[in-house]
């Protein structure tokens, strides 16, 4: 995820100085002999050039549960399963650390006892003063207890998308038994089966979403026909008297349709709550690629707040009870925009209105639009 330059604390980092006329360098030999055995949150192993463990800290104990008489001298190759040693994975990380200087992996590794556990590990190759590589330093953390957290809440993302479309394709068919009794090109039985369209590739976005990153369902779009179907999906009733289409020009993108829409109908929500008045967007290209932009005529965000609603759970401090949500819209959008590259703006005058603009890179060449 991106960092822009508006997003970085001003905050400033406060370091030890040297003592005047003592040169920094001094203090890494100040250090104990025997400082990493008082880190216990990180397994340090230490290995010759030729993978043997020549050295173990107090974390590497307990994490990985030997004492350090009873590895040294081991191959490191120990702590790993015995499928990956058949692969050779040992052998080609500390060959990789070796070319490239360090190496990180993450996966399962084996305890003393039997056990596996999650771990995230870095491996860098320690040279002598002709660049000979005279040994390693494997850093390792066990992060079992997160992934065990990711999986159970990758279940239940599994388990809830499952869940909902049982009663979405449920209502599919009921909107087609009420369509045999209206017109086939009925404009309200039209809307809503495009509205369960959307709920539908929501559900499976979520399923597939708890197995990959964003970059799944990645397709070829145009950004008006993204913005379009978010308006047909917040006010599919009250478009004609709600929206205010500006320049709409057919930007070509890559994106998640699903996110992307979801992510211009989440703005679209704020304004219809907010604003009374008619809500105008637009889409164009700028030299940062194609963007969506949605202006209201509502009470306003704060100065000080401008930064602070893109934060999850901020809602700026003029946002009423009355008004519902939780604050995540903004930052959803904003999180959204990020995974395909782009950002959020927000410019807001009180008592005059908001302008959001959600923009993210454009595509190469042309595209087919999506219905």
């Amino acid at each position: 995820m991106s960092v822009h330059e508006d997003e970085i604390s001003s905050a400033p980092l406060t370091l030890p100085l040297p003592e005047k006329g003592r040169p920094i360098a001094s203090l890494r030999r100040d250090l104990p002999s025997d400082w990493d055995g008082q880190v216990d949150q990180f397994a340090i192993v230490k290995l010759d050039g030729g993978g043997v463990v020549s050295g173990w800290n107090l974390g590497a104990e307990l994490i990985k549960g030997y004492a350090e008489h009873e590895i040294v001298g081991e191959h490191f190759s120990r702590f790993y399963r015995e499928e990956d040693r058949r692969r050779g994975l040992p052998n080609r990380l500390l060959a990789a650390a070796q070319h490239d200087g360090h190496v990180e992996d993450t996966g399962w590794r084996v305890r003393k006892d039997g056990g596996e556990f999650w771990a995230r590990v870095t491996i860098s190759a320690i040279r002598g003063e002709y660049g000979q590589v005279l040994g390693f330093v494997k850093i390792v953390r066990d992060l079992t207890a997160e992934k065990q957290a990711a999986d159970e809440q990758a279940a239940l993302q599994r388990t809830f998308a499952h869940d909902l479309l049982s009663p979405v394709t449920a209502l599919r068919g009921y909107l087609d038994l009420v369509a045999e009794e209206l017109p086939a090109d009925h404009r309200l039985i039209t809307l809503a089966r495009e509205a369960s369209d959307h709920l539908v590739g929501m559900a499976q976005a979520l399923m597939s979403g708890a197995i990959a990153r964003p970059e799944r369902g990645r397709r070829r779009a145009t950004m008006d026909s993204v913005a379009r179907g978010a308006v047909a999906l917040v006010l599919p009733g009250q478009a004609p008297d709600r929206v205010a289409f500006g320049r709409m020009d057919a930007v070509p993108v890559v994106c998640d349709v699903l996110g992307l829409r979801r992510a211009v109908a989440n703005v679209l929500e704020n304004a219809a709550k907010y604003s009374d008045d008619v809500i105008h967007v637009q889409v164009y290209e700028t030299d940062e690629g194609a963007t969506v932009a949605v202006r209201d005529g509502g009470r306003g965000i704060h100065p000080d707040d401008l930064r602070a609603v893109l934060n999850e759970g901020e809602r700026g401090r003029l946002a009423d009870a009355r008004d519902g949500g939780s604050g995540i819209g903004l930052a959803s959008v904003r999180q959204i925009a990020q995974e395909h590259g782009g950002r959020v703006r927000i410019s807001s005058e009180l008592d005059v209105g908001t302008t959001v603009t959600l923009t993210i890179p454009r595509a190469d060449d042309e595209v087919t639009p999506i219905g």
